[in-house]
């Protein structure tokens, strides 16, 4: 994912195309940091016309290329528009054989809010699962009845093509995708300094195909929903491991090539998730936490979510809890 393409209609959401933009780069720069080899993300804002596009808050951002431009890229975003989308859909009709395109050359598409509309119209959703902006979802339903609409799911995933609901969520795509490109230290941190506080796990609330699940191992899919279910008690790997007649050695060979980390590594994230969820929540002490997490030693427990997240468990929880209001 190292080359990102943007596309910017006239009178698209600035917001939809700035947030994922910032959060990508913050990534990469967070990596660079690492290992000054990696090469900065290419990022091109697409309109039909070189310059500037002005978006529907009045906001000018700078085309960097043209649709012929560009013949192949990594990621693809289509912004949220404003105002009815059916007549965005009369507007700007370039994007749909354009997006056609890119879906034959496999490349990553996201659509934002209402661009899900130009993904249906080019056919990509025939038969798959897509959301779309709320106050939509009936006429998106009516004029695309051959596609899946999950009302219910801020983001859907069919295979190599993503629809968010809205552009909130798509910080939440934005750090699953730099997840699966960086690793899980990396999305956390750039997690941390992107609204913690309304951040949900891609799980959570996103539909994805079964078939398009990363791994078929089924013995590994069995150790990871064990570990799901089991990671607050004291876990021996090698105890597991021979639970699913494997050794040591095959078990965690195989957990790594299907997974894409350790078993180790897998249970610290289960741990750590719910541990940033009580200190979201709930009025826990710290130490109460860490054992509701899996982890006896408090102080051990501090260490590893200030490696994870960059802070200590009480300022993140100061953090994410910086805009309550106060009731007077």
């Amino acid at each position: 994912m190292q080359h990102i393409t943007i596309l910017a209609p006239p009178t698209c959401l600035a917001t939809s195309i700035s947030l994922p933009l910032e959060i990508l780069n913050a990534a990469n720069e967070q990596v660079r940091t690492r290992n000054r080899k990696q090469p900065r993300l290419q990022i091109e804002i697409v309109s039909q016309q070189l310059g500037p596009v002005v978006t529907a808050g009045g906001l000018s951002i700078v085309a960097t290329a043209t649709p012929d431009m560009i013949e192949q890229t990594d990621l693809v975003i289509i912004p949220s528009l404003w105002r009815n989308p059916v007549n965005n859909l009369k507007k700007h009709r370039w994007i749909i054989p354009w997006l056609q395109r890119q879906a034959k050359q496999q490349s990553l598409i996201c659509a934002v809010g209402t661009s899900s509309y130009f993904l249906a119209e080019a056919g990509l959703l025939d038969n798959q699962p897509a959301t779309t902006h709320w106050y939509y979802c009936d006429q998106f339903a009516q004029r695309y009845p051959q596609v899946e609409l999950k009302r219910q799911y801020l983001i859907t995933q069919a295979d190599r093509i993503y629809c968010v609901g809205s552009v909130n969520s798509i910080a939440d795509l934005m750090v699953h995708f730099i997840q699966q490109r960086y690793g899980q230290a990396i999305a956390r941190q750039v997690e941390g300094q992107f609204s913690p506080e309304i951040r949900r796990p891609f799980a959570d609330h996103a539909y994805a195909e079964e078939a398009s699940s990363p791994h078929q191992d089924e013995t590994i899919i069995e150790a990871q929903e064990w570990l799901q279910r089991n990671y607050r008690d004291n876990i021996h790997l090698s105890e597991l491991a021979a639970t699913l007649d494997l050794s040591p050695r095959t078990f965690n060979r195989r957990f790594k090539q299907a997974v894409g980390t350790t078993a180790s590594d897998y249970l610290q994230n289960q741990r750590l998730d719910n541990a940033r969820e009580l200190l979201r929540t709930s009025n826990l002490s710290i130490q109460e936490v860490a054992s509701a997490s899996g982890y006896q030693d408090s102080s051990y427990f501090c260490g590893r979510f200030k490696k994870a997240m960059g802070q200590t468990p009480l300022a993140y929880r100061k953090s994410v809890r910086g805009k309550l209001f106060k009731v007077i």
